[in-house]
């Protein structure tokens, strides 16, 4: 279908002469005019949306105003634009709902008027709506898939929408954000597509540009980022280590004091007599048999009443 088309065009195309327009002026030429005439008219198109522009004359009045005719290149006559009859210098004209034929090729013209004076006619470039237009940025929405992107995308929402059918390529543009390696696929359009062999849990961003069967003028849209998979969380990384780290802590601490709590057991048992030994003992370890003190004690040393060898250790 879009050979035929392109058929279509270049049949069209040649069969096209200047006398459409021409006539209009050669007709106009015998009306006389004072008023001077616009200038720099030329048709603008974003999305299938077309605006004519134009500026005023030279030392027009401020009282002048313009309209606008449009015609087929194909046809012989023109056509008034009612919507633009009487335009201030200043205003576009919106020809979005006059140029309805995508292939066709149109001109437009302006001249200014007064109560009682008219301009010459300015008659613009042709002009054909498919081919002229500049396709805005698509509508493009990102997200992961594992070890892949999944991508959809939407023409841009226009008055003047382009038909679907009539979109050929999407040129994509992916970019690893961690290191800023990328590379670039031209896959058919589709409305929605994948991304395959990416990284797992790594961000990548993506720029869409939309290639047509007759235009390549075209926006690429902004860069739509996204993972590929959810992220490892640092926050409960850092939990887990913070309680590692307190349960090392706590270890620590109970194994110095038990190791110190044996230790002053020892001392303790070799300092003091046998007998407070013995109750220090009691209270470490209930229910232990007291041992027989009449042996013990017997070898032990005398000492005097008050006497402070009692606190010397034996030797």
């Amino acid at each position: 279908m879009r050979l035929w088309i392109l058929l279509l065009l270049l049949l069209r195309q040649s069969h096209l002469g200047n006398a459409p327009w021409t006539e209009g002026l050669q007709a106009e030429g015998a009306i006389s005019v004072s008023l001077p005439a616009p200038s720099n008219v030329s048709i603008s198109s974003i999305n299938m949306e077309h605006t004519l522009s134009f500026l005023p004359g030279a030392d027009s009045p401020d009282s002048s105003r313009f309209e606008v005719q449009v015609v087929r290149v194909s046809k012989r006559s023109w056509t008034a634009v009612a919507a633009c009859s009487a335009l201030k210098a200043g205003q576009t004209c919106n020809l979005t709902q006059v140029f309805k034929k995508p292939l066709e090729q149109y001109r437009a013209r302006v001249r200014a008027f007064t109560a009682g004076q008219t301009s010459s006619w300015t008659v613009s470039a042709a002009f054909q709506p498919l081919s002229d237009t500049v396709l805005g940025p698509p509508d493009v929405v990102v997200s992961g898939c594992g070890n892949c992107l999944l991508l959809q995308v939407r023409p841009p929402s226009s008055v003047g929408m382009l038909p679907t059918d009539l979109y050929m390529d999407l040129v994509l543009n992916v970019k690893r954000t961690r290191d800023g390696a990328q590379f670039i696929l031209t896959r058919p359009y589709k409305e929605e597509m994948e991304i395959s062999y990416l990284q797992r849990g790594v961000e990548y961003c993506v720029t869409v540009t939309v290639k047509t069967l007759f235009n390549d003028n075209s926006v690429p849209s902004d860069a739509h980022c996204a993972f590929t998979s959810p992220p490892p969380s640092h926050s409960l990384s850092v939990v887990y280590g913070l309680l590692g780290a307190f349960c090392a802590l706590l270890l620590l601490l109970i194994g110095s004091i038990t190791c110190n709590g044996q230790l002053s057991v020892r001392l303790l048992r070799r300092r003091l007599p046998t007998s407070l030994s013995y109750f220090l003992l009691k209270v470490q370890d209930v229910g232990a048999a007291p041992p027989e003190l009449s042996g013990d004690t017997s070898d032990m040393p005398l000492h005097k009443e008050g006497s402070a060898d009692c606190l010397l250790p034996d030797h």
